[in-house]
């Protein structure tokens, strides 16, 4: 019989752990992780206690460890948490969605957001619900294990890997087996103790639809001899001092050692990456150190075989947002991808995307890294009807070219780092931008991060903000600096900023709109046809 949270005892976790191997760290979090031998998915087992205490007993420490699990502490509303829930390559279920809405509504706040990194995060539960929050996700096998702090986060891919004719291959098995490898369904301490978070994204999409560029580790699609498979990019950031675009290591990997590969990269810098101050603790910076011939000597002494060179990388230089209808690799169906305006969600909303996918499609629901939605594997004769449903009014597949590419970090909404509110203003300035410019025109991409941490990709895109303060008549407020020209696929570059304070008023709009009638940014792809355009012709 299944336990109440279903987890498997710590004493039996440690013995997988390899603290021994790693370096010492001097921060906070590496004395708390220390206190618990380098697993701290052993804070589970102290749960119970904690609820019989309650909110106002726990400590910084315990707050920190529950990230572990996938539990956050909101400072912004106290007594409340968030759960990040864990869904590797954005893919979902009608079944899982209905579970999470139900969540929501019973425990939480009933606000939840679509993440960059393609999953869903529940808000304003409190402590004492998260065995039975837990419980519930299990029944539709889901979790947010190891979905925060030094962990693998979600791992991202192709939203419509394995349907969109606009792939070498689909990288979507290879997600899923890595997902297997470093977390499986209980948790696997081998890979709970990194320096920081490391992120990765595994795509066989050629149109560069999961900012390969911004990852630690990614595989992108590659041609070497004649076989499809990955080059290994790495050592991309977003935080911890900017855009930090991932180098090429010069290495060529088959499908069916594509996850041991990576697996072994994360090893390596679980091994050997920094663990002093947490600003300088991401995989760049030990390749800062070491120099990637060495990473590369490193990582064929482990798989205990050469590493063949790179192949031919075939991405384009287009970028696929995955909105509106995209014939599919069977021409009896397209999926539809649906804008949620800057990933903001509501029980009743994500009920109605269950439902779509149950009656037009085949139950299935794909979450993007622009925080949108797709229900694939609809068929021709069906999409017109779906296209007049109620529930796009609200969540367009053809959305004007300023909301299209609109994302947006939490903001001062939940987030104890932000500096200024992000999802409201950054609707609010697309709207103006419709106004002002009109709803027609190419897809701009507009990022909004809180803070320098970058969640929300700010130099990743055509305009970026990032939240800073500023003082106007004697007041604090909102406001933003701005960048211009991000991108990532095979000509990545990070967004440069050039102008560094910018009120969130009436201004805002004015210098935005003169950026785009001026040009001053790039427009990715000019000249190139839009997935729209390819399926028309």
């Amino acid at each position: 019989m299944r336990r109440a949270i279903g987890w498997r005892d710590g004493a039996d976790l440690a013995d997988t752990t390899h603290g021994g191997h790693m370096r010492q760290g001097t921060n906070a979090v590496e004395e708390a992780k220390a206190a618990y031998g380098g697993d701290a998915l052993r804070i589970r087992d102290e749960l119970s206690a904690m609820i019989q205490r309650g909110f106002d007993s726990l400590t910084k420490v315990e707050k920190d460890l529950l990230k572990w699990v996938g539990v956050f502490a909101r400072v912004r509303t106290p007594g409340r948490f968030m759960m990040r829930i864990r869904m590797p390559n954005g893919f979902a279920t009608s079944e899982q969605l209905r579970a999470i809405a139900e969540v929501s509504r019973r425990f939480g706040n009933s606000i939840m957001d679509l993440t960059t990194r393609q999953q869903v995060e529940i808000r304003g539960f409190t402590i004492e619900t998260v065995p039975e929050i837990w419980e519930k996700l299990r029944t539709v096998d889901l979790h947010s294990i190891q979905t925060g702090m030094d962990n693998v986060r979600n791992i991202n891919g192709c939203p419509l890997a394995g349907l969109t004719p606009h792939e070498l291959l689909d990288g979507s098995p290879v997600v899923f087996e890595l997902d297997r490898l470093i977390v499986g369904s209980e948790g696997n301490p081998e890979f709970t103790n990194l320096p920081r978070k490391l992120n990765v994204t595994i795509t066989g999409c050629l149109d560069n639809c999961t900012h390969g560029e911004s990852q630690d580790v990614a595989l992108v699609p590659a041609v070497a001899a004649g076989r499809p498979g990955f080059n290994v990019l790495v050592g991309g950031k977003m935080g911890s001092g900017g855009f930090t675009v991932a180098s090429p290591l010069d290495v060529f990997v088959d499908p069916h050692d594509a996850a041991a590969t990576a697996a072994e990269l994360i090893r390596i810098y679980r091994d050997h990456g920094p663990r002093d101050a947490r600003g300088k603790c991401r995989f760049a910076f030990l390749i800062d150190e070491w120099g990637l011939p060495r990473l590369r000597g490193e990582l064929a002494d482990r798989m205990g075989r050469p590493l063949p060179p790179a192949g031919t990388d075939v991405r384009t230089s287009r970028r696929a947002d995955h909105l509106g209808p995209a014939r599919q690799k069977d021409a009896r169906f397209l999926s539809i991808g649906l804008c949620v305006p800057t990933g903001r969600i509501a029980p009743a909303q994500i009920d109605d995307l269950a439902r779509l996918a149950d009656e037009y499609g085949n139950g299935e629901i794909r979450f993007t890294t622009g925080q949108n939605a797709i229900v694939p594997n609809v068929s021709a004769d069906r999409v017109e009807r779906l296209l007049g449903e109620p529930l796009l009014r609200d969540f367009s597949p053809a959305p004007s070219p300023f909301v299209g590419g609109l994302v947006a970090c939490i903001g001062t909404d939940f987030c104890n780092l932000a500096l200024i509110d992000t999802k409201g203003p950054a609707l609010e300035l697309a709207r103006t931008l419709e106004r002002r410019l009109g709803v027609s025109g190419r897809p701009l991409t507009m990022h909004w991060s809180g803070c320098q941490a970058g969640c929300g990709n700010h130099q990743a895109a055509d305009i970026g903000f990032r939240g800073v303060r500023t003082t106007v008549d004697g007041q604090s407020v909102d406001a933003v600096a701005i960048y211009v020209g991000g991108r990532t696929g095979p000509d990545a570059a990070a967004g440069q900023q050039i102008l560094d304070v910018v009120p969130c008023d009436d201004r805002l709009g004015d210098v935005v709109a003169g950026l785009i009638l001026n040009r001053e940014l790039r427009t990715p792809g000019e000249g190139d046809p839009t997935p729209l355009d390819r399926d028309a012709a």
